[in-house]
């Protein structure tokens, strides 16, 4: 293995720029924290959050900037308060860029045009790290300010030194053809396998199906919900876990209780982390029918539990569910496309074969000393 370019030996101060997070932006901050950790010397997370106060003191290597600490809550649709978000973000960098090395823009990122303006108005050398596509969200909640926010995203890109993609296959799924000479691949994925292991074998579990994530419009879900009567006409022995929360929270459970359903679909809201090994335990399918994702955590967690996955072919999951042989693949998200799938997948001769190819999959590919040395690469590569 090379060594380290001495810039990126751990004398390195990185400032880590994101948006305000949700519960499900978590984990993927927390793996990139800990990837990253072993390659600095302190990491500046510069955000607004007060979910952050408290957060890994244990970490000596972790400054947490809350840079607006006067509005209680700011995202893209807040436009004016968006827009402020970012000068604060600026004028921090401008305050301390003598304490900087370089930038990395993670969750969110892709749009914080002002930021990275200012970072590379002092010479910093700044990394955009995609963990999903801003713009294909957007265009699935049909929020305000798509226009606007395409033009800040042209700029970070065309601004920023390289971008960080969890796949070559998202360079075309995201339209990133014209930025292609500046991007790299990368991911900061890595689970404990000591956590997420199987608890329950396959043969032992119920006849329980389920989705766990956030209840919005982008993941597709209100879809997987229209499918549930054809499937349980089908399979009437059959229990449903629907695990998260979101926008869509209520509809849907307006939606089970007018199709008659409510009683066979388990609602339990919000599942810890801690909790979450026990719920994949119980499942012998996970269905995600995305429009667009990055390379979502839930799925290499699920099939470290022994869980095979049902998923749409978004992002960078084809990069890891091969159909029929590590897990599913279906075609679209249309209710049809679920049932029929859900059914291929449970009626599967293989399926406990197909679990166990998958939980070997993700056990070979997504330890945290290949996260570390994937990024390590990648830091040598932009520095030559």
């Amino acid at each position: 293995m090379r060594m380290l370019n001495e810039k990126f030996l751990p004398n390195s101060n990185i400032g880590l720029i994101i948006e305000p997070i949700s519960k499900s932006g978590l984990i993927p901050l927390l793996n990139l924290i800990n990837v990253i950790n072993p390659l600095s010397n302190k990491i500046f997370l510069i955000t607004h959050d007060k979910f952050f106060f408290n957060f890994d003191k244990e970490n000596k290597k972790l400054v947490i900037c809350d840079v607006y600490p006067n509005i209680p809550f700011i995202h893209k649709f807040d436009f004016i308060n968006y827009i402020l978000f970012q000068f604060k973000i600026a004028i921090w960098i401008i305050k301390k860029r003598t304490n900087i090395d370089f930038f990395i823009f993670f969750i969110g990122g892709d749009t914080l045009f002002i930021p990275l303006i200012i970072s590379r108005l002092l010479r910093k050398k700044v990394f955009i790290l995609i963990a999903g596509s801003s713009i294909q969200t957007f265009e699935k909640q049909k929020k305000y300010f798509k226009n606007v926010l395409i033009i800040m995203q042209l700029i970070v890109f065309f601004l920023s030194q390289n971008i960080i993609l969890y796949s070559n296959r998202l360079v075309g799924n995201y339209g990133f053809t014209r930025w292609k000479n500046k991007i790299l691949i990368a991911h900061e994925h890595f689970l404990d396998f000591n956590t997420f292991t199987v608890t329950t074998p396959y043969y032992k579990r119920s006849y329980f199906i389920g989705y766990i994530g956030r209840l919005s419009k982008e993941k597709g879900v209100q879809h997987f919900i229209q499918a549930l009567p054809t499937i349980l006409s089908e399979c009437q022995d059959l229990q449903v876990l629907i695990g998260g929360d979101g926008q869509l929270k209520e509809t849907i459970e307006k939606s089970l209780q007018e199709m008659g359903i409510r009683s066979n679909v388990d609602l339990p809201g919000w599942i810890s982390h801690d909790d979450l090994p026990k719920y994949l335990n119980q499942l012998r399918l996970l269905v995600l029918p995305s429009y667009t994702e990055g390379l979502p955590n839930i799925m290499l967690e699920a099939m470290a539990c022994g869980t095979p996955v049902l998923a749409t072919p978004v992002g960078a999951i084809p990069g890891v569910i091969q159909d029929e042989v590590t897990g599913f693949i279906m075609e679209n998200n249309t209710p049809e496309c679920i049932a029929q799938n859900v059914m291929r997948a449970l009626n599967h001769p293989d399926l406990e074969i197909i679990a166990e190819r998958g939980r070997q999959y993700v056990a070979r590919e997504f330890t945290f000393e290949k996260a570390v040395e994937r990024w390590r690469r990648i830091l040598e590569e932009c520095e030559q």
